[in-house]
């Protein structure tokens, strides 16, 4: 009986540490990924000092 009441223990407590981390996830929320935002930034000083002439 001692082995059965801690391997329901063991399953309780591994099951909560699942429900904590599944609320954690859904707390992020899902954003598409967006390359551009990341990489493409515009001309740098170098190019606008050569095509604006400043």
């Amino acid at each position: 009986m001692r082995a059965v009441t801690s391997i329901r223990s063991l399953l309780r407590g591994a099951a909560q540490g699942l429900l904590k981390f599944l609320a954690w996830i859904g707390e992020e929320p899902i954003t598409p990924y967006r390359p551009e935002v990341h990489y493409m930034r515009g001309p740098g000083p170098a190019w606008r000092a050569k095509h604006h002439g400043h």
